[in-house]
């Protein structure tokens, strides 16, 4: 205010939900007419107590942040989100995709595919797909269409983390065709 000829205060605004507000003050400065705004104040009588983000989070005030959560907890929320993922597919399938999740173990890989692929066929299709036939054909025998093959791929990366283009999608006829790939592209991101 030091720079003004003359001030008013004009209104007190309140600074968020919180104890605080501001004055605005108008008076003149060199060449017009202005509105000025004084430093934040604290209403009469409040004391507010400033946390840092770390502070708040910290489980043990002074102890290291090293998240949110204990690994035991992340694993069984990663499981349980994962469980959730397929909560219209199989037992089987869940209990599959939860082992390879945790030990990466290939042979969990074609259950994991037929179940998936069996939740998005149609219901006379299914007893087909229980034969366990890899030669069954996706589009002919299966009556999988190209949009039901983007949802089985996009549910397949997120259970088993692993991306996959849409061109890598046309060569596969095939049930073996997609589990033979698959396979493939995860011993390759293992390796």
């Amino acid at each position: 205010m030091a720079d003004h000829n003359s001030a008013k205060i004009v209104g007190k605004s309140p600074l968020g939900n919180g104890p605080c507000y501001t004055e605005a003050y108008i008076g003149t400065q060199k060449g017009g007419l202005s509105v000025f705004y004084a430093e934040p104040k604290r209403a009469a009588g409040v004391h507010v107590t400033k946390r840092t983000m770390s502070q708040a989070t910290e489980r043990h005030p002074g102890a290291p942040l090293i998240g949110l959560f204990p690994d035991e907890l992340r694993e069984d929320a990663q499981e349980t989100r994962l469980r959730d993922a397929l909560k219209r597919c199989s037992a089987s399938t869940r209990d599959a995709a939860v082992e390879f999740r945790r030990t990466g173990d290939l042979d969990c890989v074609p259950v994991i595919i037929d179940g998936l692929i069996e939740h998005y066929v149609i219901p006379e299709a299914r007893a087909k797909l229980r034969s366990h036939d890899d030669g069954l054909r996706l589009i002919e025998d299966l009556a999988i269409d190209s949009l039901t093959m983007l949802e089985i791929v996009f549910l397949a990366e997120e259970v088993l983390q692993v991306s996959i283009d849409n061109e890598e999608l046309r060569p596969f006829r095939t049930v073996g065709d997609v589990k033979r790939f698959v396979a493939q592209k995860l011993s390759k991101s293992a390796g």
